[in-house]
């Protein structure tokens, strides 16, 4: 039995399942620069991003797609003739010992690992950054990815001592994000946070004890465009207590915030969040206001809250 120009695999003891299914470990895919990205929409995406690529006269990200055939027959994309080279079809037991969960969805792919540098991303005046400090949960880790990329941001930046966000989990969980913006992986907060400011961007620090309160900047925000009446938005701004607005602390008394402004924001671990010294990185500490009787918020949650309120204020600016 055949498909395409090769034979389909059947053997799932066969070496090259075995090399496939060693994806599933941090240390292999440090080693050999490429990771696994199951289910049609990690699959589209990366197809998607790999000719993108490729019309640009560079590198595509995809090596090959392995499915099954109920997972061609999911995925148009894998029956185009243009994708011929990169398709091989295999049994569902060959799949199932490729892939990382225990009932694949018809299909995985073995990419390659499309990061960015720090330099490159900061040369490419980024207005959104989202920036995961010490994260570990993979599904937390690839839902701000995805949170990020449906607000607009510029680009992820994962910071050493995070999960990895090659991790299968983490790539599942950005639901295909991961191959629509600038990834960058392995910096240090301090390197990260030292070059954004350099460029000009603002660092907020999502923090639960935040002397600013998120809805009193976004009402700020809306505050300035209806003053200007169309005009650029004004340079007021809320301010700490030694100005006007939301009481500060004595570390960010004076400080100002626009939230249309090119800013990046800090998102800490599950159970610690940001520590001082991360915190003291910032050029101003940021609360999401909590209305009921909740404790606090999962970070996956307030980082979708903060990259929106940052994108809808951007977006009110360039009207």
């Amino acid at each position: 039995m055949s498909f395409g120009n090769h034979e389909i695999m059947s053997n799932p003891r066969a070496d090259r399942v075995r090399d496939i299914a060693r994806l599933s470990n941090a240390r292999e895919r440090s080693k050999r620069g490429e990771f696994l990205a199951e289910g049609p929409q990690a699959v589209r995406e990366a197809l998607r991003r790999h000719h993108e690529l490729e019309a640009a006269g560079k590198t595509g990200v995809v090596h090959t797609v392995y499915a099954t055939s109920v997972g061609i027959g999911r995925l148009e994309e894998l029956a185009d003739p243009n994708n011929s080279d990169l398709v091989r079809q295999v049994t569902p037991e060959v799949l199932a010992a490729m892939a990382d969960t225990v009932t694949p969805q018809g299909m995985v792919a073995v990419c390659r690992m499309d990061v960015s540098s720090l330099e490159d991303m900061v040369a490419r005046a980024p207005r959104l950054v989202a920036v995961l400090c010490r994260v570990q949960d993979p599904g937390n880790a690839g839902t701000i990815v995805r949170a990020a990329d449906a607000a607009g941001a510029d680009a992820m930046v994962i910071t050493a001592g995070s999960v990895d966000i090659f991790n299968p989990k983490a790539v599942r969980s950005t639901a295909g994000s991961l191959f629509h913006m600038p990834v960058v992986t392995g910096a240090s907060t301090e390197d990260v946070v030292a070059a954004l400011k350099a460029a000009g961007v603002q660092i907020l620090a999502a923090d639960g004890y935040g002397s600013f309160d998120l809805d009193e900047l976004q009402e700020e925000s809306v505050r300035r465009r209806t003053l200007a009446s169309g005009a650029a938005p004004s340079i007021d701004a809320v301010e700490t207590q030694d100005g006007s607005g939301s009481q500060g602390d004595s570390e960010t008394q004076g400080s100002v915030v626009v939230l249309e402004n090119p800013t990046t924001w800090l998102f800490g671990n599950e159970a610690q969040g940001l520590n001082d010294e991360e915190l003291a990185l910032a050029d101003a500490r940021v609360a999401v206001p909590l209305y009921g009787i909740a404790e606090s918020l999962n970070v996956g949650t307030a980082a979708t809250v903060c990259l929106y309120a940052s994108a809808r204020a951007q977006r009110r600016s360039n009207r």
